[in-house]
């Protein structure tokens, strides 16, 4: 018998390896992961070695792969990306977050796959117009994102609407703007980890924590404000797409609710039993005129869509990260 194919690229990485690590529970689906290991010591092949997988892909191979394969395959799920809204090389980003991208819209078109891809609420720039996930052409080209991460996800947004109102698009496609996601599996990723595992060592060890000081009069040291969703959720919303192929669109992706950085340590905290210790250091003058103060994903269209679950408190995700995950001797999903 056949057996059916989710290929995701980005596989290895934290909200790919999460995503993979839930479809591995379905022995009828074979999991396949296309992606770059990079050093071993860095243990990025730990998001993906406790999960049975079907395949180990390199990105160079992957559309030769996909061609031999093509009809096997149930699902791509698009999570690739350069994801640092701090990388220099502008080439790079484009490279990789649009013209891949593209690339992948096409082949599933083509082949008549489904495609789910990684967005960013990064698209919303500093959120002056709000954080409504209209499909409408000219809502979406109206966004300004604030660095050339965010461009590149808005850029390809744009594409894949336009193509869908061309008629020339995957039998589904959706592209899911993940907000400031936080969960296991993040330690490769050095600087850009979420606040909760940067801090957690210092929460751990008995010390202080250093979160960045406002420079906005109306809002604290620490008050800055950022639609925390746990990884968890963003699994099941993955999961819940495909069980549901006619779902079709750019969603938001984040819990529906802004909380405060000065929230979020203050949870980390908590979790590991210790009362906050929280310092404010400046924030570097070059991100300062780039800096979110608040974002907040609205969730209207995808609970529209049929998608009902709850989405995971704050509190509720960091005890469960810090317990099952951060306070382990292996923190791995």
């Amino acid at each position: 018998m056949t057996r059916k194919i989710a290929f995701i690229t980005g596989g290895a990485g934290f909200i790919g390896s999460n995503i993979a690590a839930r479809l591995a529970e379905d022995r009828d689906l074979d999991v396949v992961v296309c992606d770059r290991l990079r050093e071993a010591d860095r243990g990025k092949w730990r998001n993906i070695a406790k999960h049975p997988i079907g395949d180990f892909v390199a990105p160079e191979e992957m559309f030769d792969w996909l061609e031999k394969r093509w009809r096997d395959v149930e699902v791509v799920i698009h999570m690739a990306a350069v994801s640092s809204t701090t990388e220099p090389d502008a080439d790079k980003i484009i490279h990789s977050n649009f013209t891949l991208s593209r690339d992948l819209f096409r082949w599933c078109a083509d082949r008549q796959r489904r495609l789910i891809y990684a967005s960013s609420g990064a698209t919303y720039g500093a959120g002056e117009g709000g954080f409504d996930d209209d499909n409408d052409f000219e809502a979406l080209a109206s966004l300004r994102p604030l660095n050339t991460y965010g461009w590149s996800k808005a850029l390809f947004d744009l594409f894949a609407v336009r193509q869908a109102a061309r008629d020339y698009a995957p039998p589904q496609w959706v592209g899911l703007k993940f907000f400031n996601v936080y969960g296991p599996n993040e330690e490769h990723k050095n600087s850009m980890k979420s606040v909760a595992a940067q801090i957690w060592p210092h929460v751990h060890s008995g010390h202080s924590v250093q979160l960045f000081k406002s420079y906005r009069a109306d809002v604290p040291d620490g008050g800055q404000k950022r639609d925390f969703v746990y990884v968890r959720d963003v699994a099941d919303v993955t999961q819940w797409l495909m069980a549901n192929p006619q779902v079709n669109g750019v969603f938001n992706l984040g819990s529906g609710t802004a909380r405060s950085f000065a929230d979020m340590a203050d949870a980390v905290f908590k979790a590991a039993g210790r009362e906050p210790a929280i310092e404010y250091t400046p924030m570097p003058p070059a991100i300062r005129d780039k800096y979110q103060y608040f974002t907040e994903a609205k969730m209207d269209r995808l609970q529209a869509a049929g998608y009902a679950k709850p989405m995971t408190p704050l509190e509720e995700g960091i005890d469960d990260y810090v317990s099952r995950y951060l306070s382990q001797p292996d923190p791995y999903r």
